[in-house]
């Protein structure tokens, strides 16, 4: 009879010695505090361990507790919470749950931990400590909570990811190798065109030469002016790095002191404010015979029978749209010579073959020509 009645006793004094940590919570401890009841019958898995003993062993462990790992309650009480950790639980993060203990401060981790059957789970912990009216710690309160599904549903979302950026990296790696090949491709290209473009102008010099109607010879000499300035266009397009754009600033920067040098004007004086400029490399042929045209028109008759002058050249951009504008101080070319003219006709249309827009105004004296055209962003 006394056998039979021990197991009840010692589950009593168990039971007891339970209820009897919540002493040092404040709460009115005994079978009617709603604070122990609650630890008892939540389905949080909760444990409660006691720093003044050795290895700060559990002292409390509720049954979602015993349930989540597959330990009894006896197996559990009287062991450090490390029972729980096996080959694959992270050291750092051990170390970092003992280091918030050693200074009395609360800590969340995410933990891989291993059930009495060998079975993993991932366990949120939240352990913080409880201390009494001076401060001291009495005990630690942990909370845990099998996120398994979560960490498995980030682990694979992190590994689609990698996936895809793997992908990405390789996919940007055959674009890449495509545009070096498509870039190399078409600077091949620019730069025969450039070597025919510059062979058809030797061939035009030549044949100046052969002829004598002054006339002919200087429509050939115009015509020549413009193989000459696509050839400049190529040869920029064949040097640059980037295949999609043109820097019509810079172009448009040495064609004016070409196209002055090359006539042998020294009494023409120039004034160039050019910034970089980008535009569409489609549109690059276009905009460069513009400038050429307007130019040389400039040179030939705003300064004609030697009379010195001066030229100026703005290149500007705004949010999406370009603007150069040359300028002379010459005697000015009436509207009805202008509407006749061949090479106005040619920057007419041009301008619409490159989305763009000349106007011709009055400088006073002189005339001004503005060319309006869209750009395209500077890249670094």
């Amino acid at each position: 009879m006394r056998g039979a009645f021990r197991p009840s006793l010692e589950v009593a004094l168990k039971q007891r010695d339970d209820w009897h940590l919540t002493d040092v919570l404040d709460y009115e401890h005994g079978r009617g505090d709603p604070f122990a009841a609650a630890v008892r019958a939540t389905r949080m898995p909760m444990v409660i361990t006691d720093p003044a003993r050795d290895d700060n062993p559990i002292v409390f462990c509720n049954v979602a507790f015993q349930e989540l790992t597959g330990y009894s309650r006896d197996e559990i009480l009287g062991r450090n919470c490390r029972f729980l950790k096996g080959p694959e639980t992270d050291p750092a993060t051990i170390d970092k749950v003992r280091e918030a203990i050693r200074v009395g401060q609360a800590v969340d981790v995410d933990l891989l931990n291993y059930r009495k059957d060998g079975t993993t789970f991932w366990n949120a912990l939240y352990l913080s400590p409880v201390r009494d009216n001076e401060g001291i710690v009495r005990f630690f309160f942990a909370s845990q909570l099998d996120v398994s599904d979560r960490v498995e549903a980030q682990n694979i979302i992190n590994d689609q990811k990698l996936l895809v950026e793997r992908e990405v990296e390789r996919r940007t790696a055959d674009l890449r190798a495509a545009l070096d090949a498509k870039t190399i491709l078409l600077h091949e290209v620019d730069h025969r065109v450039k070597n025919n473009l510059t062979m058809i102008g030797s061939l035009l010099r030549l044949q100046v030469r052969t002829i004598d109607d002054p006339s002919v010879a200087s429509k050939l000499d115009s015509m020549l002016e413009r193989v000459d300035a696509l050839a400049v266009v190529h040869r920029q397009l064949y040097q640059s790095s980037d295949i999609a754009r043109f820097d019509i600033g810079s172009f448009a920067q040495s064609l004016v002191s070409d196209v002055v040098g090359s006539s042998g004007r020294s009494d023409i004086t120039l004034d160039v404010k050019a910034q970089p400029l980008f535009v569409d490399a489609a549109n690059a042929s276009a905009l460069g015979l513009i400038l050429n045209e307007i130019l040389t028109n400039a040179v030939k008759h705003a300064f004609t029978d030697g009379r010195s002058g001066h030229l100026s050249l703005v290149v500007e951009g705004g949010n999406d749209y370009g603007t150069i504008q040359i300028c002379d101080d010459g005697p000015g070319m009436p509207s009805a010579a202008r509407s006749k003219s061949i090479g106005t006709s040619l920057i007419t249309r041009l301008a619409r073959q490159a989305r763009a827009e000349a106007t011709w105004r009055n400088n006073m004296p002189g005339t001004c020509v503005t060319i309006t055209f869209p750009q395209t962003e500077a890249r670094s």
